[in-house]
């Protein structure tokens, strides 16, 4: 498991709040790292856009280098990152059906953590819709846990 330090956790608990809420109001489409980094910064405008940016990189950043090395990282509540290897195995040309070999690779896996799947399916339908809006406005904002940014 890699460790953050305590500041990065409180970030990393906002990004986790972030995704959470809006897969809870049914804004289920994708989301690309920039969204992602200025909607943290439109929940939390004391936060300087370049920080929460350094932030953001430096979390995916760890989680692809512990990954490459083969390492699980775990972050609680949230899921595990981990990589499966897959047999070099037997497989055929599609144009012209003859008997291709393909590798041996690692494929990265994800396994959604015990808090996450419960949050996602307590109120949400398969619409993405939600039944309570008092379970969106339980998710803390980074100015609520506190964050250490400028003042």
């Amino acid at each position: 498991m890699i460790g953050f330090g305590s500041q990065a956790s409180i970030h990393l608990t906002c990004l986790y709040a972030v995704a959470t809420l809006d897969l809870q109001r049914g804004n289920a489409c994708r989301m690309i790292k920039s969204e992602l980094i200025d909607r943290i910064h439109a929940q939390n405008p004391h936060l300087y856009q370049r920080d929460i940016e350094k932030i953001v990189t430096a979390i995916l950043g760890e989680i692809v280098a512990a990954m490459a090395r083969g390492d699980r990282v775990e972050l609680r509540g949230f899921g595990a990152f981990s990589i499966k290897v897959r047999d070099s195995r037997s497989g055929r040309n599609p144009r012209t059906g003859a008997p291709v070999s393909v590798g041996a690779k690692a494929v990265p896996y994800f396994k959604a953590g015990k808090e996450m799947r419960k949050r996602l399916n307590s109120g949400a339908t398969m619409t993405g819709k939600t039944q309570s809006e008092d379970k969106i406005s339980a998710s803390p904002s980074l100015a609520e846990v506190g964050d250490g940014g400028p003042s």
